[in-house]
């Protein structure tokens, strides 16, 4: 049966299933680890442990929303939308899903899953990241947004919270890293493109 809450959580996991293929393609290609979280003296324990939580969290309640055939109406799916706001927030998952994806494979063998000086690959500034700087980050914001619209709940409410306070923090840690790393390349590339779109 067609729903679009059944439709948000099947994205959701294929995103996240595309997401760690992308990431294996590109550290292989790279020949290089792209896991960069607990490397060099930047601290992203935060971040990292927010990441995981937002994740894994996604994942485990889109699987179970699978299962069940969509969220159980709870108070907050009530109250807040009674509903009507799920096929706008399958839209945003969508949109969030492709341009995350997109942009992640389109950074080719500079991806990096955190930062850490001396691991960077070179900055790519065309493409989606000739309009945003970030746009990964913005794509998995949409992604989380529009999950909490198809499927509102306080969990899905937590876990979007937690992947925009981790993006936040993460973002800060990168932009120091690439300012010490590439210098004047960096600078100028940040003068030119916004943060966000």
């Amino acid at each position: 049966m067609f729903s679009f809450e059944a439709v948000s959580a099947a994205v959701v996991l294929t995103y996240m299933a595309l997401f760690l293929m992308s990431t294996v393609w590109a550290g292989r290609a790279s020949g290089r680890s792209v896991w960069l979280f607990g490397k060099g003296p930047e601290r992203q324990g935060l971040p990292a442990l927010l990441f995981r939580i937002s994740f894994g969290g996604a994942a485990i309640y889109a699987l179970v929303a699978l299962f069940l055939g969509g969220a159980p109406a709870g108070p907050m799916h009530v109250a807040l939308f009674g509903g009507q706001l799920a096929p706008i927030g399958t839209l945003i998952v969508l949109a969030g899903a492709a341009l995350a994806l997109y942009s992640q494979v389109y950074m080719g063998r500079s991806w990096r899953i955190g930062a850490a000086s001396g691991e960077l690959g070179r900055i790519v500034r065309t493409g989606p990241f000739a309009f945003s700087r970030n746009p990964i980050f913005v794509g998995q914001m949409m992604l989380f947004i529009g999950l909490f619209l198809a499927l509102p709940s306080l969990t899905t409410l937590a876990l979007a919270l937690a992947l925009v306070v981790a993006v936040l923090l993460q973002v800060r840690i990168e932009e120091r890293v690439m300012e010490r790393d590439l210098g004047t390349e960096y600078l100028n590339y940040r003068r030119a493109v916004r943060r966000w779109l």
